[in-house]
Parts: structure tokens; C-alpha cells; sequence
């Protein structure tokens, strides 16, 4: 690996940090080091390093804004590579396109501050925008696969195609990329409708002023961890199990909204997953119901 930094830096394909703690890469703020992370200065610095990394047979993974993950408290041996510098924004009248490294949230504001309706349901999600294609992240019945019409992405054989909607197979929170691991979103470009800026943002902050009074923003957390069934809620069958606020060593099943897990306390990545587990065992047990994570386990193998 250490012959690897120096090709590395010697390449400049981007900013290089080393033993780096995942902790401040992740919203649950758990996580072991990353012994490289990697952020390319443009999708062709990225292609570069990619390819190097294949030769090299080096084990990589791209990793977005970290709102959707839970790594182990291990060791990450390989590079971590973050699309942080992929963050263009074009406005073509009612389209967007927008790099994958680019904040959700950021541009959903920017969307609502010109009048463009679509993208309310984001303004509440941290994630960025390659992430949440990725995920098909939502809110409020509504999500990327409604917005989105293509995407730019490059293949596991490092070519760089594009994708239209019908493509991508959005469905709740997946999407043709989650299923196929080794495609990578570059950029999205994203249809919106005109609307008009005072509703926009009347509905922004009445949204807003709900997720601080029902979620527990005052604490590390990925949002929520389980998938609902169709036509359940798994916060309310999670309290009416009575685990509401029910601690493994520095994690907590919130008492503010039981379908957040909190990191509360300085707590481990596995006080976390023993409690993910903890509720799917009991869910299984008690519905007859297989509970399905939102978030992705990274470095559990």
C-alpha cells in the first residue's frame, strides 16, 4: 500500500488523505480507518485511478456523503474514493444536471429558490446526488425515479454511457445501480415543473418544522434503518414492541421516532448493528414479518 500512496500522489489524481477516520465521513459517526481515500479532481482522474486500482488489484469503493451506510469498526484495507469534486450544477429552464458528488439538499434549495417544483421531498435528505440515485432516496411520497430522467454512468469496463429513467429500474429505495454493483453515477440530469417560490418554500418549512418535532436531528443517525412494509409503519410496530428508547452500549433506539437508531453516547458500530439485529429478530418473532435495512453494512465480511 505504501508503494501505491506514492504512484498515487506522484499521478495526481486528487487530493489523498491516509489512515483516515470514518467517523467524520459517516452521519452515524461510528466506523473504523480507511487506510486510503481518494478524491479525483474529474471523471477522468477518476477513470485513471480506477484503472489503477484494477492493475493493482486493489480492493476500492465509492462512497458518497455517508448518510446510508454503516461501517464496521474495522480496519478498511483498501481506497476509498468520495465524487466531492463531481459537483456541477446546469440549469437548462425546467432540467437540471447535476454531478454526483453534489448535495441533495443543496440543490433541492437551489430548485425551490427559482421556482422549480419536484424536489421538496429532498430538501430533508443529507446525501448526495449520486447516492441518492443509487438509492432511489424519498420522502413524502415521492423520490429520485419521479424526477430523474437520465443519468451519465460509467460501467464496470470503464466506459461512460448514458441511462434513461425506464433504465434505471427505480423502485422503493433501489434502483438498477444498487443491483449491479461496479456501475458508478457521474452525473444526473433532473426534470422539474414550474411552480411558484412562496408555495415551494411554505412547504419546505412546514416539512421541516415536522422532522425536528417526529426525528431525533439532535443525534448521529442514518435516518431511518428499516424499509416499512406495504401498508405498516415499522416505527409504530417497533414501539408498540416497547423498545423505544432501548440502549446497546453507546446506541439507542430513539424515544423520539423508533425506527431511528441513534448514536447517542460515543457508541461502536456494532452497538448499532446488534441493535438493527436485535429488532429484526423480534420483529420475525412477534409479525412473522422480515424487516428490510435501508442503510448498506460496509466492511462486516
Amino acid at each position: 500500500m505504501e508503494e501505491l500512496l506514492k504512484e498515487i500522489k506522484k499521478e495526481e489524481y486528487g487530493k489523498v488523505l491516509t489512515d483516515v477516520s470514518l467517523k467524520e465521513h459517516t452521519t452515524y459517526k461510528v466506523g473504523g480507518i480507511c487506510k486510503m481515500m481518494i478524491f479525483p479532481k474529474s471523471v477522468e482522474d477518476l477513470v485513471r485511478l480506477i484503472r489503477k486500482l484494477k492493475v493493482k488489484k486493489v480492493p476500492y469503493m465509492i462512497l458518497g456523503r455517508g448518510s446510508n451506510v454503516l461501517f464496521s469498526d474495522r480496519k478498511y484495507q483498501g481506497v476509498i474514493i468520495k465524487l466531492d469534486n463531481l459537483n456541477q450544477i446546469t440549469w437548462r429552464g425546467n432540467k437540471l444536471i447535476v454531478g454526483a458528488g453534489a448535495s441533495l439538499m443543496k440543490v433541492a434549495m437551489m430548485a425551490g429558490r427559482k421556482g422549480l417544483s419536484g424536489l421538496e421531498f429532498a430538501t430533508g435528505i443529507p446525501g448526495s446526488i449520486g447516492g441518492a440515485v443509487y438509492m432511489n432516496a424519498g420522502a413524502y411520497k415521492s423520490d429520485m425515479g419521479y424526477v430523474v430522467s437520465s443519468i451519465k454512468v460509467l460501467t464496470p469496463n470503464l466506459r461512460i454511457i448514458t441511462m434513461v429513467n425506464k433504465e434505471l429500474q427505480f423502485h422503493y429505495r433501489t434502483s438498477f445501480l444498487k443491483t449491479h454493483p461496479g456501475y458508478i453515477c457521474l452525473e444526473a440530469t433532473i426534470k422539474l415543473k414550474p411552480g411558484k417560490r412562496e408555495e415551494i418554500e411554505a412547504i419546505v418549512q412546514e416539512r421541516k418544522k415536522r422532522r425536528l418535532q417526529t426525528q431525533p436531528l439532535e443525534y448521529p443517525s442514518a435516518g431511518s434503518v428499516f424499509r416499512n412494509p406495504e401498508g405498516m409503519y415499522v416505527g409504530k410496530m417497533i414501539e408498540d414492541l416497547g423498545y423505544k428508547g432501548l440502549t446497546k452500549g453507546g446506541a439507542m433506539i430513539s424515544d423520539k421516532h423508533a425506527n431511528f437508531i441513534v448514536n447517542y453516547q460515543n457508541a461502536k458500530a456494532k452497538d448499532i448493528k446488534d441493535l438493527i439485529d436485535f429488532v429484526q429478530e423480534e420483529v420475525k418473532d412477534k409479525y412473522h414479518i422480515d424487516l428490510k435495512v435501508e442503510q448498506e453494512f460496509k466492511n462486516w465480511e
